[in-house]
């Protein structure tokens, strides 16, 4: 059963430490990533076959395989990934940014140019669950920026096949070509490259301990986006909330994953008596009951505030990755709120909406790094380069100054570098 809390009569300790279970897993990880950089190929199929328990032709999904998958989606649901990738375009579309250039009439010209990444690499889990969604939400910000290719690798069946529905989302998303590859070897092969799968410059997506552990090792061969933990949601409600519906949303997040954590704040004791016994009512019929009842009855708490001010004050210190203001007037309180990683606003709006459907991203910092991380975006798959140029004047009238800078810092060369052009005749 839930944890009901009375904020400022527990420790602090009870609301804000974070002490999730880790698995230990460097050594494996540095292991499988060391195979791959020395066996490429060869050491993407033999981990196939250990870990996937399959025997690979072929590590490349080809068209025909994606047509079959298309065919064999219901049209309704193919209708249903179409438009949710229209309001996922939509939105990011608005993240678009472009250089500038700052034209001095004395000589100087400054600027900033915005360029996307060449090639992104997406890893979009297996396992227990297919997240088409999750296709969508990172390859289309991908595309918006302009990167020249956008690959993905996820771990196939034990037939050799890729689960339809992940094909299915690709196809809509664009992504130029797919690979059956999971776990650490498959960020390795995307961070290394091998004979079939190319080097790209940026990996996204989330996954397993592993797969978390890989990104951090190969970081800084290319860039990556965000650890993700595990999944989290708070919810900050008044009294007028329906507890059918905040109950539902909880275990909206603690069915993912055992370690999730679902939290409700409230300045209304009757309404958490509520959400508690609808908890007990709602978990027995889910499908994932007993990760749903795990992640509840270890990491979720519902905590009792004197009002709705403090109420947000508890959730930023925690920062959820999603957050729900369940309130009378949801735009009033916003202003508050300064760490979440989305926030979904009023009594119908879900955070399943946002899983899925709305536009705004759905890949989002987890366990406290919304105080400094942001939501995927198209920004995570640009960069920006910066330029200068000056005349012969120009660089007359500021020489002393940058020479008289580099020689504050003993860097000689420095000084005489701009100098030289001041003396030249």
């Amino acid at each position: 059963m839930i944890r009901i809390l009375k904020y400022g009569e527990v420790s602090p300790s009870e609301i804000f430490d974070r002490t999730l279970p880790t698995q230990r897993v460097e050594g494996a990880v540095a292991e499988i990533i060391a195979e791959v950089v020395k066996n490429g190929d060869s050491a993407l199929y033999a981990f196939a076959e250990k870990f996937d328990k399959v025997r690979l032709d072929s590590l490349t999904v080809t068209p025909e395989e994606i047509a079959e998958a298309r065919a064999s989606v219901s049209p309704e649901f193919l209708d249903v990934l179409e438009r949710a990738a229209a309001n996922i375009r939509r939105f990011h579309e608005k993240q678009i940014r472009h250089g500038y250039v700052i034209n001095e009439e004395n000589g100087i010209v400054i600027g900033q140019k915005v360029i996307p990444v060449d090639r992104a690499g997406l890893y979009v889990p297996g396992g227990t669950a297919a997240y088409p969604s999750t296709v969508l939400m990172d390859a289309i910000p991908a595309k918006l920026a302009g990167c020249r290719e956008v690959v993905m690798t996820t771990p196939p069946a034990k037939d050799g096949k890729v689960n339809p529905v992940i094909l299915a989302a690709a196809s809509v998303a664009g992504i130029d070509r797919i690979f059956k590859v999971g776990g650490a070897q498959a960020i390795a092969a995307l961070a290394y490259g091998t004979e079939t799968v190319p080097k790209v410059d940026k990996i996204v997506g989330p996954g397993n301990a592993f797969v978390a552990e890989a990104k951090k090792q190969v970081f800084g061969r290319v860039s990556i986006d965000m650890i993700a933990g595990p999944s989290e949601i708070l919810i900050v409600s008044d009294g007028g909330s329906n507890p059918r519906h905040l109950a539902a949303d909880l275990l909206s997040q603690a069915e993912h994953d055992r370690m999730a954590s679902a939290v409700l704040v409230t300045d209304s004791e009757e309404l958490a008596l509520k959400v508690s016994d609808e908890l007990e009512r709602q978990i027995p019929e889910l499908s994932r009951c007993d990760i749903a009842r795990e992640s509840i009855d270890t990491n979720g708490m519902i905590i009792i505030a004197p009002n709705i001010k403090t109420a947000i004050e508890i959730s930023n210190e925690l920062a959820p990755e999603h957050l729900e203001l369940s309130v009378a007037d949801p735009f009033e309180w916003l202003g508050e709120v300064r760490h979440a990683g989305s926030v979904f606003m009023g009594r119908y709006c879900p955070e399943a909406l946002g899983d899925y459907f709305a536009g705004p991203n759905h890949t989002l910092p987890t366990g406290g790094t919304a105080k400094f991380s942001s939501p995927l975006s198209v920004d995570d798959f640009v960069k920006t380069m910066q330029f200068t140029y000056y005349t012969k004047d120009a660089l007359s009238k500021v020489a002393d100054d940058v020479a008289l800078f580099a020689t504050e810092e003993g860097l000689t060369a420095h000084a005489k570098s701009a100098v030289a052009r001041k003396e030249e005749k």
